[in-house]
């Protein structure tokens, strides 16, 4: 059994580390607990040095103190590290932020992302946000071109899933068609159907020296940037397809470093 006041506060933390700053309001909406919890909290998590509550803004943002927390984690995917300063190059040399993103069951996890090096990021952050595999450029990057046993296996998982972005995975015809169509033009998008509207991602998927599917890289730009998505596609999606190629063979030189 679990304590729950911790669990509580790890929740409020971790809905906090979304935004820049977080008001009793929206914390009550998105995390469910009672506002007087939630003050509470607040009260003890900004007596520890972790929240600060922010007069100006009429809310609370976490403080630097948090990024400590993360001070003694050292277990990180391969292939993350080896994507890491590709993504970094990337955005400082196109400003827009690019993430890296993992399969975890039933959707892709972004474990690294530039958005603190991007100035043009149309998110506060992304790191551990769980993306769907089929409305999202780095879910569907990574669905179309996973190997076809794993992605048969996915797609019954999606069917059982209750999560309408994942409501495609139940007419087949259509879902191999625009798998069909990723694959042929060698990355994905977000679906124009889904939040946040104003951006948009283009992102390839990661290979390991044996041609599978291990990641996919993502890079998010706004859309009143472009004069229209196929502009920013044509762009972009040349680029990230050279990084994920030398993302393997920096992934194939650390699997051989002793």
């Amino acid at each position: 059994m679990g304590i729950r006041s911790i669990e509580r506060a790890l929740q409020v933390l971790q809905e906090m580390n979304m935004q820049p700053h977080s008001s009793i309001a929206r914390l009550h909406e998105k995390t469910g607990l009672p506002k007087p919890t939630l003050v509470r909290i607040l009260k003890t998590l900004e007596d520890a040095g972790y929240v600060e509550n922010d007069k100006r803004i009429g809310g609370y943002q976490v403080s630097a103190l948090v990024s400590a927390l993360s001070a003694g984690y050292h277990k990180e995917p391969m292939i993350v590290e080896a994507g890491r300063s590709w993504a970094i190059a990337l955005t400082r040399k196109h400003h827009w932020p690019v993430s890296i993103s993992l399969l975890d069951r039933d959707a892709v996890v972004v474990r690294f992302s530039t958005v603190p090096d991007s100035s043009m990021s149309p998110f506060h952050t992304t790191v551990n946000m769980r993306l769907p595999l089929i409305t999202r450029g780095m879910g569907l990057a990574y669905l179309a071109f996973a190997e076809e046993e794993e992605r048969s296996l996915i797609i019954d998982i999606l069917r059982n899933s209750d999560d309408p972005e994942n409501a495609l995975a139940n007419h087949p015809a259509e879902l191999a068609k625009l798998i069909g169509r990723v694959r042929e033009q060698g990355y994905a998008t977000r679906s124009p159907e889904v939040e946040p509207r104003n951006s948009n991602t283009i992102a390839v998927p990661i290979f390991n020296t044996g041609g599978r599917a291990m990641a996919s890289l993502g890079l998010t730009y706004f859309s009143s940037a472009f004069k229209s998505h196929g502009d920013a596609c044509a762009r972009y999606a040349p680029i990230l397809k050279v990084a994920s190629e030398e993302i393997t063979q920096d992934l194939a030189r650390l699997s051989h470093a002793p």
